[in-house]
């Protein structure tokens, strides 16, 4: 166990190799309470979301949810987050170690710009527990004590069900490159939840720490904040331009429709076992043009891979780098992402 943005958090339940495959093969829960929970509504709700947000949501669908950015007035990370529409009400999602930083920037925009939006942080008040792999769909269906049609429910879709009186919202997102749900349920009934869960399920869906969801968000070429994104990295340097509306008019939309990045994230391949880890600067004929950060030995794959950030002219898919050690450099391939994507 590890202390983590205010939470006691699980590297592992033994092994983390095995925990990965269990996820990749079969199924694997990860407990995801720290990520917090906000949920928006009243008036003026879907107008300070997209004024916030890097995507629209006053069109979403009930129950359709968004993967995209919080930016700042430079176009620079914030946060990135998932926003959901359940009729007029918007539930976010945001990462653990933002959430305090999120509800200040928040307050600061609903009150220089007069907004009547109403902010609820649920954090505390629920739990969230991932199940992700190939089997989950299938086998976490026919189990469900809940009136849902698991199986028939989209992606970056979510539906919330009651049961004992309580409310659950089963979400199809994740954060480890499978398919599967997050479970978003009331505090108090966490522990019966994971009780009940470990019955039925226990001959394949095995418990996973943050080191499993590290290495299997890194295959998947998934971002993480700290590592890919920052205040000082926009989305398209991240590659992830697709999740910026720039016809809309959010915080930082301006910098962004002006800006003209001189770096990327892009993915390597190291020759030998070494592991290149945050920080690791990437040289290019000795010079360096670039740092990593994230990296990992894939358990699936069986090979060095890390993401880095680099300088335009050396991001070409089959580019020779070099990640330079203490002890020396190591030659370094850039490689398309994802290194690893689901069948």
């Amino acid at each position: 166990m590890v202390g983590f943005a205010g939470w006691s958090m699980p590297v592992s339940y033994g092994s983390v190799i095995d925990e990965h495959n269990a996820c990749r093969s079969e199924g694997a829960i990860f407990d995801v309470s720290h990520m917090g929970r906000l949920r928006f509504s009243g008036p003026d709700a879907g107008r300070f979301l997209e004024t916030v947000f890097t995507r629209p949501v006053t069109n979403l669908d009930d129950g359709q949810s968004r993967y995209g950015f919080i930016t700042n007035e430079h176009g620079g990370i914030k946060d990135d987050v998932i926003v959901g529409r359940e009729r007029d009400d918007y539930p976010v999602v945001v990462n653990a170690s933002n959430r305090a930083k999120l509800l200040e920037h928040f307050e600061t925009v609903k009150t220089t710009r007069g907004l009547n939006v109403k902010i609820d942080d649920r954090t505390a008040k629920t739990a969230m527990l991932a199940l992700q792999g190939p089997a989950v769909i299938e086998k976490f269906a026919d189990i469900l004590p809940i009136d849902l049609d698991l199986r028939s429910l989209k992606r970056f879709r979510f539906e919330t069900v009651s049961y004992m009186l309580m409310k659950f919202t089963v979400s199809r997102t994740g954060y480890t490159g499978e398919d599967g749900v997050e479970v978003t349920l009331p505090a108090k009934a966490s522990a019966l939840a994971m009780r009940g869960l470990s019955g039925p399920l226990k001959e394949w869906l095995r418990p996973a720490g943050l080191a499993a969801r590290d290495t299997l968000r890194i295959e998947a070429a998934m971002p993480l904040y700290g590592h890919e994104l920052d205040e000082d990295t926009d989305p398209i340097t991240a590659g992830l331009g697709w999740a910026c509306d720039l016809k809309q008019g959010f915080i930082g939309a301006d910098a962004l429709r002006a800006s003209e990045p001189t770096h990327k994230i892009v993915g390597l391949e190291l020759d030998g076992k070494r592991i290149a880890r945050q920080g690791n600067p990437i040289l290019a004929n000795g010079n360096p043009i670039g740092t990593v950060t994230s990296g990992t030995m894939s358990p699936t794959l069986g090979r060095s891979i890390a993401m880095a950030k680099l300088e335009l002219a050396h991001t070409e898919p089959g580019t020779v780098v070099a990640a330079a050690f203490k002890s020396g450099e190591v030659p370094a391939t850039v490689v398309g992402l994802p290194f690893y994507k689901r069948a």
